[in-house]
């Protein structure tokens, strides 16, 4: 735990000492809202970041899980509906989790993968907006995308 003075110096200090104080253990104890994620989400995020503190501990100087394990596990953790991937996305990026932002974009990358525009809106159920004349007029402007 690290204790901040009123002089700007830092101390760092375990968490049983800074416990003695009872002013700062409450405050180490103190809940911390997260108002942009709900709790299904963040039970999804605790069980990511809990097997990827796991996976990443030191057996022998090596992960205790190998990449290939973690890979698999992965794939597993993303065959959710879409409602939950892409709340995933949302609470990786609002909570600073790289690798589960990473995966997840990843995730939704591979479901756009080859698929037209037309199977893309209805992938992700989303309405086609312009008019036919600005959808051709679209395809000449970025016809380098459709060869």
């Amino acid at each position: 735990v690290k204790l901040g003075s009123s002089d700007s110096q830092v101390f760092e200090v375990d968490e049983d000492v800074a416990n003695l104080s009872e002013t700062v253990k409450n405050m180490i104890e103190e809940l911390v809202p997260l108002p942009n994620v709900s709790g299904k989400i963040l039970a999804k995020v605790i069980e990511y970041c809990k097997y990827h503190v796991e996976a990443n501990k030191k057996v022998d100087d090596k992960p205790s899980k190998t990449e290939e394990v973690v890979k698999a596990w992965d794939a597993e953790f993303v065959k959710v509906d879409q409602a939950t991937l892409f709340d995933l996305i949302l609470a990786g990026n609002y909570l600073h989790i790289k690798g589960l932002l990473d995966l997840t974009c990843q995730t939704v990358a591979q479901m756009i993968k080859g698929k037209t525009p037309e199977e893309i809106r209805k992938t992700f159920n989303i309405k086609n907006d312009f008019t036919p004349e600005e959808e051709d007029e679209v395809r000449r402007e970025n016809q380098w995308a459709f060869d």
